[in-house]
């Protein structure tokens, strides 16, 4: 079954950078539509970041607009999200996914096949 792990999250101040990783099993990301979603307590799961694997347009939700990019490192079977100018309203926890479909909604969450386990963020004022 293909696991997606995440790592790179922590504590950080507002204006500083972070950037996360998400290491997948097996040959993925040549197919795979992939993705970041953020979540906090009591809130629903919000649209981050997303991208065809192999490369091509970059997605974003508005409250990270020309804030975070998304990559991929196809060699690696890792994604990214570099993360700059962190806010308070940043901190949540961090998922990256992936799913085979071709025809998805990228920025809704159920239609993607697999998650990691998030990787925590949070950003003091």
């Amino acid at each position: 079954h293909v696991q997606l792990v995440e790592s790179g999250g922590g504590l950080v101040q507002a204006g500083d950078s972070l950037r996360l990783s998400c290491a997948a099993s097996g040959s993925i990301f040549s197919t795979y539509v992939v993705g970041w979603f953020r979540q906090v307590p009591g809130k629903e799961r919000e649209f981050v970041a997303g991208m065809p694997s192999s490369g091509g347009r970059r997605y974003y939700g508005d409250s990270v607009q020309g804030r975070f990019t998304i990559s991929t490192d196809n060699a690696k079977n890792t994604m990214y999200l570099q993360m700059s100018g962190l806010k308070p309203e940043d901190t949540a926890l961090y998922y990256c996914a992936a799913t085979f479909k071709a025809h998805v909604n990228i920025d809704v969450s159920s239609d993607y096949d697999y998650w990691g386990q998030g990787t925590q963020v949070t950003v003091s004022s």
